[in-house]
C-alpha cells in the first residue's frame, strides 16, 4: 500500500523530472556567457550573467529580486517568504567561471555547450553554472512557490576567493539569515552516489621573490662563485617537501581524515592523469593526504623564458606557491609558518621577500540534526543510493564564511560535479544523469522540509 508521503514524493520527483530538459537548455545559454571574473575584459559578461539570473528568478513570479555588491562583482539576491512555521533555506551557487586556458586543448568551443557521451561540455558546466541550473529547476518543480522560505544567493566572484562575501554577509545579515544553507559547489564521490562534503582544506597563496644581484652578469666570468637567484629559488622551493613528498614546513596542522571513505590509488591516478611510472607523493592514506594534511604546490614562476635567455645570471626570480591548509588550522597560522620556513631556509644569504595573496580558512561541516536527516532521506530517494560523506582537498572559503556568520544553521555541501568533470581544466563537463538526480533531490528536500 502506498503511503501519503510516498505519493507526495513521487509527485515532486515527477515535477522535477519535467524541469531537467528546460534547465539544461538554460544552462547552455549561461555557458555561452563568458563570465570570467578574473579577467577585466569580461567585466561586461559578468554583469550580463547577473542580469540573466535576475531575469530567471523574476520569471518564477518572485518580486524581491535584485543585485547587491560590497565593492566587488555583483551578487544576485532573491527571496520567497516562508509560510508560517516553516524553515527558510538559502540556496547558493556562483556564476563566475575560471579562464579557459589554451583553447586548443578543448575538444569543442569552451563557451558553446556541447552534449556528447552522456555529458554536457563547456566552461562552467560543472563549476558552478550547473549548480545554478539545478537550483532553478528545483524551484520550478514547485512552480516557483516552494513550501518553505527560500533565499537565493548567486555569487559572482567565488573563483577569486570570494573577497567581498564577508562584507556582503555583514551588510545583509538579516536578509541572508536562514535555517539551512545548501551550497551546490562541491563534488559527488562518483557518478550516481550523492555526497555531502564534510571537510575542506583552506588555501593560502604566497609569492616568493629571491634576489641575488643588482644586475645580470656573465655566467662564465662569475659562475662557481657568485650565486644566481633562480638556482637559489629552486633550492628554496625544493626544501618545501621532504624526501617522501610530505610538506616540510614546521607548525602546520596535520590530521587524519574522519570520513570513512578512501581513494583507491588507481582511481586517483586516472582522475589526475598521472603518467605511467610517476609515483604518488606523501605518506599515509590517500584520504589523509588529500583531506586532512597540508600540501604545497608551485603554480607559477616569473623568470627569463628559454627563448630569451642568455649566458647570464638572473638577478631575481619569483615563484607563486599554493598552500592547502588542513582542517583544524587557520590561514593566519599557515601563512606565518610558510613565511618563517621560506625566510629561514634561504640559501647563501640570498634576499627573500614573501607576499601573500588569496587566503581562506579550512572547514569542518557537521552533517547532523533534523535538517541533515531530511537531506539524507531526500537524496537517498532521488538518487536511489544512500548518500556518503566525503572530504575534499579543494578550498571553498565561503563555506567557512557562512559558518562564521550563521553558526546555528545547518550547512549542506552538495554537488552536481563528479570526479570526471575536469573543473578548472579543458573539456569541463557535467554528467547528465547526475544533474537530473541532483534536481530531483533538491526539489524533494525543499518539499520534505516544508511538511
Amino acid at each position: 500500500m502506498t503511503s501519503i508521503d510516498d505519493a507526495r514524493d513521487a509527485r515532486v520527483l515527477a515535477a522535477a523530472d519535467a524541469q531537467v530538459r528546460p534547465a539544461l537548455d538554460e544552462l547552455a545559454r549561461m555557458i555561452a556567457i563568458p563570465s570570467v571574473s578574473s579577467q577585466p575584459r569580461h567585466a561586461a559578461d559578468v554583469a550580463a550573467m547577473a542580469d540573466h539570473l535576475v531575469g530567471s528568478l523574476r520569471g518564477l513570479g518572485w518580486s524581491d529580486v535584485r543585485t547587491i555588491a560590497a565593492g566587488g562583482r555583483p551578487a544576485v539576491l532573491a527571496h520567497w517568504p516562508a509560510p508560517q512555521g516553516r524553515p527558510t533555506v538559502c540556496l547558493y551557487s556562483h556564476y563566475d567561471v575560471q579562464p579557459v586556458g589554451d583553447p586548443d586543448r578543448w575538444s569543442t568551443d569552451p563557451f558553446t555547450a556541447t552534449e556528447r557521451d552522456g555529458r554536457l561540455h563547456g566552461r562552467g558546466a560543472a563549476d558552478d553554472k550547473g549548480g545554478l541550473a539545478m537550483h532553478l529547476a528545483a524551484l520550478r518543480a514547485h512552480d516557483g512557490r516552494p513550501p518553505v522560505g527560500v533565499t537565493v544567493l548567486f555569487e559572482g566572484e567565488e573563483e577569486l576567493g570570494s573577497p567581498s562575501l564577508d562584507a556582503l554577509l555583514a551588510a545583509h545579515r538579516d536578509e541572508l539569515a536562514a535555517d539551512a544553507y545548501v551550497i551546490a559547489d562541491c563534488e559527488n564521490w562518483r557518478v550516481g552516489v550523492p555526497t555531502f562534503t564534510t571537510s575542506l582544506r583552506g588555501v593560502a597563496d604566497m609569492v616568493i621573490e629571491v634576489r641575488a644581484l643588482e644586475r645580470a652578469v656573465h655566467s662564465g666570468e662569475f659562475g662557481g662563485v657568485v650565486p644566481d637567484a633562480l638556482t637559489g629559488l629552486c633550492r628554496l622551493l625544493a626544501g618545501l617537501h621532504d624526501e617522501n613528498g610530505d610538506v616540510a614546513v614546521a607548525g602546520l596542522v596535520r590530521g587524519t581524515a574522519v570520513e570513512e571513505l578512501d581513494h583507491p590509488p588507481d582511481r586517483l591516478r586516472a582522475a589526475a592523469g598521472v603518467l605511467d611510472g610517476v609515483e604518488l607523493i606523501g605518506t599515509g592514506s590517500v584520504a589523509d593526504r588529500l583531506w586532512a594534511k597540508p600540501s604545497i604546490s608551485v603554480i607559477g614562476m616569473d623568470t627569463t623564458p628559454i627563448a630569451a635567455s642568455a649566458n647570464a645570471f638572473i638577478p631575481s626570480a619569483r615563484a607563486r606557491v599554493s598552500l592547502r591548509i588542513a582542517p583544524g588550522d587557520t590561514r593566519e597560522n599557515a601563512v606565518e609558518c610558510l613565511r618563517r620556513h621560506v625566510i629561514g631556509h634561504a640559501p647563501w644569504g640570498l634576499r627573500v621577500e614573501c607576499s601573500s595573496t588569496e587566503a581562506a580558512d579550512p572547514s569542518v561541516v557537521p552533517f547532523e540534526g533534523p535538517i541533515a536527516e531530511q537531506a539524507r532521506r531526500a537524496y537517498s530517494i532521488a538518487y536511489g543510493a544512500d548518500p556518503v560523506r566525503a572530504g575534499t582537498g579543494g578550498s571553498i572559503g565561503m563555506i567557512a564564511s557562512f559558518q562564521a556568520a550563521f553558526p546555528d544553521a545547518t550547512v549542506l555541501c552538495t554537488a552536481v560535479a563528479d570526479p570526471d568533470c575536469r573543473m578548472h581544466g579543458p573539456d569541463e563537463s557535467l554528467e547528465l544523469g547526475d544533474f537530473a538526480r541532483a534536481c530531483r533531490a533538491e526539489a524533494l528536500l525543499l518539499d520534505r522540509l516544508g511538511r
